[in-house]
């Protein structure tokens, strides 16, 4: 969506082919049959670093349709709370006092951050072929911190386990979220089912000359010489194109290179595709006859529920409907659907009393196994260039692909800017897709001048 819409506000014929009845992917929502209750298929959260999407929303007309706010709160065992956020203090500053006085952590967890958070300051978190985990232990981490900041915050926004994600990839999330500025660092919520987000998305390709087929997955593809054309194949129907971006999450582009011509590099192609993993995200969807929490969000600590949302207060849902998260779900996401929504129910109990005296109305148990590409240690050299394709005015798109950014929805509308411009270039137009990354505000400015002098 986002490589479709700048190719057709730079002027090009634009025509987006997706496989569903429904446009989202893997941010998407949908009627759930037996409980006639629309649902994401998992809670996605934006931040202020997010450009490309902010972007793509702004293009779309929907950037009034997210909630924002700069506010986390912890919720421990038992209820007692620790509110994290920003106050008026310059980068990276802004975020310090609260973590200081959070009751979540101990003395110990307080130092062991500040002396993570310091080395990242340092660039002493960079290279890309050591694990989270690894770079953790040598930083002395407490347990507290390894296991409510680390293990919750961090691992459950990369969504894996700390052994399986690059350090790298983690200093980029702790700058962006905690140190480069508040702006930055805020956090962004859907009012609306994620669907509704790209309602607009047909309409705005019709006015500028292009349109949406659904129920339209290209299955094969061939490239004509002659024309310097691409005929499509898609279900009974076929499309010509001078150009393609295939948009497709990495299984999905692993499955088309058997449709597609077989020329030389077709076989890299696909060594980088299979080096790529999935891991799962699961969400349970409880509706209750009375209202459990006034607050609108939470991390949950020291449970297998990780993060809460209050969907009645955050979308203005009817029912007092509560989504709850489990990231780097392997293990829930094995257990049957009674079992895991009485889980739920038992641990939201413990953070939030009034549930013990509320009636569950009705419930969804969401388990998206291929939620988001895996980050460990050296996935760089197997996330290809959107210009990488082997074929003839083929570009790639899709948050695997090489966008600097973990799997995200800011990967997935980066991914698709840079293909669009890379589409421009092959088409001799001079055209800048791609947003720029917010600067770092306040101190953090002269300390990433000294980061990179030294």
């Amino acid at each position: 969506m986002s490589a479709a819409c700048a190719l057709a506000e730079a002027g090009f014929g634009v025509t987006l082919l997706e496989r569903r009845t429904y446009l989202g992917g893997r941010a998407s929502s949908y009627v759930q049959p037996g409980v006639g209750e629309i649902v994401d298929n998992c809670q996605h959260a934006l931040f202020g670093c997010c450009t490309n999407l902010l972007g793509f929303y702004r293009r779309i007309g929907v950037e009034e349709k997210i909630h924002w706010t700069s506010a986390m709160t912890m919720v421990e065992p038992g209820g007692r709370r620790s509110a994290l956020g920003s106050v008026a203090l310059p980068a990276p500053l802004y975020g310090l006092p609260k973590l200081l006085t959070a009751h979540a952590f101990s003395f110990s967890d307080k130092l062991s951050l500040a002396r993570a958070f310091s080395a990242i300051l340092r660039g002493k978190a960079s290279n890309p072929n050591e694990s989270l985990g690894a770079w953790l232990r040598r930083q002395r981490q407490s347990e507290g911190a390894m296991n409510r900041f680390w293990r919750l915050v961090i691992a459950s926004a990369l969504n894996a386990d700390l052994d399986e994600i690059s350090v790298a990839y983690a200093a980029m999330v702790i700058r962006g979220l905690f140190l480069n500025s508040a702006r930055a660092g805020a956090m962004g919520m859907s009012k609306v089912p994620l669907s509704e987000l790209y309602a607009n998305v047909p309409q705005f390709l019709a006015a500028h000359g292009g349109l949406v087929e659904l129920q339209a997955g290209v299955d094969s593809a061939e490239w004509n010489e002659q024309t310097a054309q691409w005929t499509l194949h898609a279900r009974d129907r076929v499309f010509t194109a001078d150009y393609v971006i295939a948009a497709l999450p990495f299984e999905g582009m692993g499955k088309l290179i058997a449709g597609l011509p077989a020329v030389a590099g077709v076989d890299a192609l696909q060594k980088k595709i299979e080096k790529n993993t999935h891991w799962p995200i699961a969400s349970v969807h409880l509706w209750f006859n009375r209202p459990i929490t006034d607050l609108e969000h939470a991390v949950l600590l020291d449970r297998t529920m990780h993060w809460m949302y209050n969907q009645s207060l955050l979308q203005g849902r009817p029912g007092n409907y509560i989504e709850l998260v489990v990231s780097a779900a392997q293990e829930f996401a094995t257990l049957e659907r009674r079992a895991a929504i009485e889980l739920a129910v038992k641990e939201l109990g413990e953070f939030f009393p009034r549930v013990r005296e509320a009636k569950l109305e009705k419930s969804v148990l969401v388990k998206e196994m291929r939620a988001t590409f895996g980050v460990p240690p050296g996935i760089d050299a197997a996330r290809p260039e959107q210009n990488e394709a082997p074929w003839p005015q083929f570009f790639l798109a899709g948050d695997w692909t090489a966008t600097g950014w973990p799997s995200t929805m800011e990967s997935a509308a980066r991914s698709g800017h840079l293909a669009a411009e890379a589409l421009c270039r092959a088409a001799g137009a001079s055209r800048a897709c791609v947003e720029p990354d917010l600067a770092p505000q306040g101190l953090m400015r002269v300390l990433q001048f000294i980061v990179r002098s030294s």
